[in-house]
């Protein structure tokens, strides 16, 4: 059987075979698009348009008003596949392609079970702009505003004006008010805890800078990361620099590990030595290093008396004097599946090199996620490395290209959730803001109306959702536990979508808007959420396809019904708001001595401006003026330094979440399996698609496996089950069951199965049972909905165990990707 770098190499080469990267022929001979190519390829019949997207720059050709070709605008260091399916996205047969309400809601029908297995009857957009516009005034009036939900997460719509969540909050706080939401998925836990220990969010802020690495750093430590993938696309926009930095630190022959469920697609491509350990015990793994470094003398004692407090509490429970158990690496062992030895190895290599641990987010999406990045960055002051060059620790180099150097230049302005006091806005924000809770908690919410919580310190009380008014995310392929979120979704009295795509979210909705792919609307981004490098023209490519109207431009029409539009809109157009916002970077530059064209030039170029970085941005080290001087430069903690033992979450007397980090075991992991459950899972984030974005293009025919969602399997657990590669199976746990292809590989831990998250969500006879068979392999319809712990009430995914068998009969189609049914009233 080949293994799965040569299923990836085959993929790619398979993908250069037919790519559109030879986007206007000869031009693009490099794989990317030049400012003279565009124009040289311009003509009456074909033009190429120069935008951009969460995977970069875009160059995207247009024959006759339909885009048949797109890929990278600039040279990229791998080539990205995610860049070619502009057309896709464009044409797609899962488009919502008008508005739609659903029949039994449209009808007067009350019950609430119809939701996902009704019938759709299209509608005028006056008949749906007026019918939404009542509900959200009727429930306000009857609720007032904590009955109207409009949390909303999902990713960011990439570009400074038409971003879904923002303009649908925008709406909100100036029609009166709404409930939103605290955190986010990617990463509950990490951000709750990280301020407790080092006074400052941590994971979402710029890392040691790559140039440092490249020249300080001995080893890098991938600690359940994987840059590769989730460097191909970016909060704003990628431009890949991260991945090339990468690329050029695998050039030096240096030590790259990896420590990880799986033998994922960078541990591959980098030549990473692979340390495979149970999904779930990355916390006993660092005990078990952090014990050999104590019994062997090896710890940095003068580092944590000078820039830490409370190690002495925290060895004392490594020691077992607490609770009467050492955490030495035998013990690690027993529960990580990784050998003593290497456990012991790996602790001496990372106190005699300069190790950088980069810390992904996957370990902290687990019960008790607090626990692993508080651990990793106690394990980095016993290393005593932090705040020295290409040393310590960084939460962020996996993603949207941390580390990539700062550059000096302007930063784009972008449309806020409230609007200017001056424009006579009331945004209602501290009347709804104490009624907001933890995202993850979502369902629980919605079922448990008037429930009280524990929340980092204080209580959240639950409101009673009557509406929700959801835009710009995913939540059934994003949150856990899917058959219970559908329990839930019956419970409002109305729910609202603004949509491009029949994604599972839209077809549980009453009312459906059908929405533009930003290829359909004028916009403006950056990449590099860090570097701050590039500004792209996001130009609208094509017309808005069928009755599909942006966003900005719903919500303004929704305003207007309301008496509110001139609020909303400020009494500006999509490109006044844009030369706005260019201005705010133009006006930022000139102070810096950067020079930047006018707005209209830049617009009419159509090409990416690029700063330059200093440097000093590029021999910038995380930590390093805490170091030299922790007194005039303390951290924001209570203490002003790292808080190993934190003396304001042992107050909180939480049972889950001790006053140092520890290792809790879940209720569900690879050390808690059953004979019903035998099985561990882990839900890595996929190769070909952002979440669930870009799940329903021709991608998938590069991943699915008799199409469906491919899962990974150790060849000793397939042989025991008769499975095959390429054979259906069918996955339960407690909470629901899919089907997916087994792929059966060496390149996954014994015990544990991968199956990537951001499957459409498509149940088989829906409504029929609690636990519908999702025919696509939605991994969430697997996993748990409870809260990482009392502290942060983060999501848990990584908490799951399993059962997987060879499906025996026929497998149902998949259908989530075609139209739903329709009716004519």
């Amino acid at each position: 059987m080949e293994n799965m770098k040569e299923k990836i190499n085959q993929r790619r080469r398979d993908f250069l075979k037919t790519s559109s990267l030879g986007v206007a022929g000869a031009a693009l001979a490099g794989g990317s698009l030049t400012a003279g190519s565009l124009q040289a390829k311009e003509t009456a019949e074909s033009r190429t348009v120069v935008t951009a997207a969460h995977w970069g720059p875009l160059g995207v050709v247009v024959e006759n008003g339909k885009v048949v070709k797109s890929g990278a605008a600039i040279p990229a260091p791998i080539e990205n596949e995610l860049q070619s399916v502009v057309a896709d996205q464009l044409y797609s047969e899962a488009r919502v392609k008008y508005p739609m309400v659903r029949k039994g809601y449209l009808t007067g029908n009350s019950d609430r079970t119809l939701r996902g297995r009704d019938e759709w009857v299209r509608v005028s957009w006056e008949q749906a702009l007026d019918l939404v516009a009542n509900e959200i005034k009727r429930v306000r009036e009857k609720y007032g505003a904590t009955g109207v939900f409009a949390g909303s997460y999902g990713w960011y719509s990439s570009g400074a004006l038409h971003a879904a969540r923002t303009l649908l909050h925008r709406y909100m706080n100036v029609t009166g008010g709404f409930v939103g939401t605290k955190g986010d998925y990617s990463t509950g836990a990490a951000q709750v805890i990280m301020p407790h220990v080092l006074g400052t969010i941590e994971v979402y802020e710029q890392q040691t800078s790559w140039e440092v690495l490249l020249e300080s750093t001995d080893i890098i430590v991938l600690w359940g990361a994987n840059p590769l993938t989730t460097m191909r696309i970016a909060w704003t926009s990628t431009d890949q620099k991260g991945i090339e930095y990468f690329k050029k630190f695998k050039e030096t022959g240096k030590r790259i590990i990896c420590i990880d469920p799986v033998r994922n697609e960078s541990c591959e491509y980098l030549g990473a030595e692979w340390i495979p350990l149970n999904t779930a015990t990355d916390v006993p793994l660092m005990l078990g290093m952090a014990h050999t470094l104590v019994s062997e003398d090896k710890h940095d004692k003068a580092f944590l008396k000078k820039y830490t407090r409370g190690y002495e509490k925290f060895e004392e429970y490594l020691l077992g004097k607490t609770d009467g158990q050492v955490k030495d690496a035998e013990w690690a062992s027993r529960i990580s599946g990784v050998p003593a030895e290497v456990i012991k190895t790996l602790a001496h290599d990372f106190r005699e090199k300069r190790t950088m641990l980069m810390g992904g987010w996957g370990m902290q999406r687990q019960r008790h996620g607090e626990q692993a990045h508080w651990m990793l960055v106690t394990l980095a002051s016993m290393l005593g490395q932090i705040g020295l060059p290409g040393g310590g620790f960084g939460f962020s180099y996996h993603y949207s290209n941390g580390g990539v150097p700062t550059a000096t230049g302007g930063v784009l302005g972008s449309i806020t959730a409230n609007p200017s006091v001056a424009a006579g806005a009331k945004t209602w924000l501290d009347e709804t803001s104490q009624y907001s809770f933890p995202l993850a908690r979502l369902t629980d919410a919605l079922l448990n109306p008037g429930k009280v919580i524990q929340y980092n310190g204080s209580e959240v009380t639950y409101p009673e959702i009557k509406l929700i008014y959801w835009c710009g995310g995913n939540p059934y392929s994003h949150h856990q536990d899917t058959n219970l979120m559908v329990k839930a979704w019956r419970k409002p009295d109305t729910i609202i979508v603004n949509e491009v795509n029949w994604t599972a979210t839209a077809r549980m909705a009453d009312i459906v808007l059908p929405a533009t792919t930003s290829y359909e609307r004028n916009d403006l981004t950056m990449s590099g959420d860090y570097s701050m490098l590039n500004i792209f023209p996001m130009k609208q490519v094509v017309e808005p396809q069928f009755e599909a109207k942006n966003d900005f431009e719903i919500f303004a029409e929704l305003a207007k019904r309301a008496g509110v539009e001139e609020q909303f809109t400020e009494g500006k157009t999509e490109m006044q708001w844009l030369r706005e916002f260019y201005q705010t970077a133009f006006t930022a530059a000139r102070n810096a001595r950067v020079t930047m064209p006018k707005f209209e030039r830049f617009w009419q170029e159509n090409k990416p401006i690029t700063f330059e970085t200093s440097e000093k941005a590029k021999k910038w080290v995380r930590y390093e003026e805490f170091r030299e001087d922790p007194l005039l430069n303390p951290l924001g903690t209570p203490s002003g330094k790292i808080e190993i033992f934190s003396e304001t979450i042992a107050k909180m007397n939480y049972d889950d979440c001790k006053g140092y980090p520890s290792w809790m075991e879940p209720e569900e992991y690879a050390g808690k399996v059953t004979a019903e459950y035998p099985l561990a899972l882990v839900t890595p984030h996929p190769y070909y698609r952002l979440h669930s974005q870009l799940a329903h293009t021709s991608l998938r025919q590069k991943y699915a496996v008799k199409d469906r969602e491919p899962v990974l399997i150790h060849p000793d657990d397939a042989k025991s089950r008769n499975i095959a590669d390429g054979d259906i199976v069918r996955i339960e746990s407690p909470r629901g069951q899919v089907l997916a292809g087994a792929v059966v590989t060496d390149g996954i831990i014994k015990g544990t199965i991968a199956l990537h998250e951001g499957a459409w969500y498509d149940p088989l006879n829906p409504g029929e049972t609690e636990k519908p068979l999702c025919k696509n392999g939605c991994a969430n319809v697997l996993t748990r909905d409870e809260g990482t712990s009392k502290l942060a009430q983060g999501n848990s995914p990584n908490t799951c165990i399993v059962q997987i068998e060879k499906y025996r009969g026929e497998a149902p189609e998949v259908t989530v990707f075609k139209q739903p049914k329709t009716e004519k009233l």
